[in-house]
């Protein structure tokens, strides 16, 4: 089948579109390059270079497809709080406008790229899908407000969709060709990588006052590959008449972020430096998924969960393209 892809230049939307492509599916991406690239892209696949709320761009990129899967959309909770109206244009404004172009187009299914965000700081770990919905900056609020639109658009217009929440991003194609090539450098692996390649002075860990067991943030880390095979897996439920699910996705494991650190200075063998920092607003104490749900129903099962695995890619693409795609 056809599928168009928003966001589908990017880190996580171009190791789907990878996948997609594999699995034998025809793929229009939808993205604006503004943190996409060309290079992440497989041979055969039409790129539409446009923004997610450019109506006329989306119903074009729509045309000859039967499913979406929607990955455009700002994602650094830290700028978030800073820039705001970016957020809620590029999050909320574009799933409206990304909306109205698949009911026009007669297009109904769709898979939604959601976030924990949308948790806030939950009052208790591993998270479940009915946990409550309290989110702590303006990148989960958007996430879900664009939720929200999706699950009304679902019920007055015959829409199926799925939601899929999941933690921290983390990790590169198994291959070493392709992996994150992020403009603005915000995650934690990305910067242990960048610090052991020499290309930062230091790296900061921000916040050591919190309630965990070495005074940092825990994070459930995935694998950016079995975040690919969940997408697949979705748009497989759909097409087998699932007409709404919401999913989490992690390895049910949490990591400090000094623990990260330890096991990326092991990985790579560069005891690079690291500088203790404040607090980033925004950020909740402890984020670790139940996936339980996504197991049962999607039969999803992550196959590269270990933490050394995911530091391991991780290291193979960096190492061997400290540019990125400019390699």
């Amino acid at each position: 089948m056809r599928v168009m892809v928003t966001g589908g230049a990017g880190y996580i939307g171009s190791q789907t579109v990878r996948q997609l492509v594999a699995a034998g599916h025809e793929v229009t991406v939808l993205d604006d390059m503004s943190t996409g690239h060309r290079g992440a892209l497989p041979p055969g696949v039409e790129l539409v270079e446009a923004r997610v709320h450019d109506a006329a761009a989306c119903a074009a990129a729509l045309a000859g497809c039967e499913a979406v899967l929607h990955f455009a959309a700002s994602i650094e909770a830290g700028e978030s709080v800073t820039e705001p109206d970016r957020f809620w244009l590029n999050n909320v404004v574009g799933t409206l406008t990304l909306l109205r172009a698949m009911v026009d187009a007669g297009v109904d299914k769709l898979v939604f790229s959601s976030t924990a965000a949308v948790y806030g700081d939950p009052p208790a770990n591993p998270i479940p899908e009915e946990s409550p919905l309290a989110p702590t900056n303006p990148y989960g609020q958007t996430k879900l407000a664009a939720e929200m639109a999706i699950r009304d658009h679902a019920h007055a217009y015959g829409l199926s969709a799925i939601f899929l929440r999941y933690f921290n991003a983390a990790g590169a194609d198994p291959s070493g060709e392709h992996g994150p090539d992020h403009h603005h450098k915000t995650h934690l692996i990305t910067l242990c990588m960048e610090a052991a390649l020499g290309r930062l002075p230091e790296l900061r860990i921000f916040g050591t006052d919190y309630p965990t067991r070495d005074g940092t943030c825990i994070r459930d880390y995935i694998h950016v590959a079995d975040l690919a095979d969940a997408h697949l897996l979705a748009l497989a439920a759909l097409c087998d008449g699932k007409g709404f699910g919401v999913y989490n996705l992690g390895n049910g494991e949490g990591h400090t972020v000094r623990e990260v650190v330890d096991h990326a200075r092991a990985v790579t063998g560069v005891d690079f430096p690291a500088a203790e920092a404040g607090r980033r607003e925004g950020d909740p104490e402890i984020l670790i998924a139940s996936s339980y749900v996504a197991m049962r129903e999607l039969g999803w099962q992550p196959r590269r969960a270990e933490i050394d695995t995911i530091l391991a890619d991780a290291w193979r693409w960096h190492s061997a393209h400290p540019q990125g795609y400019g390699w």
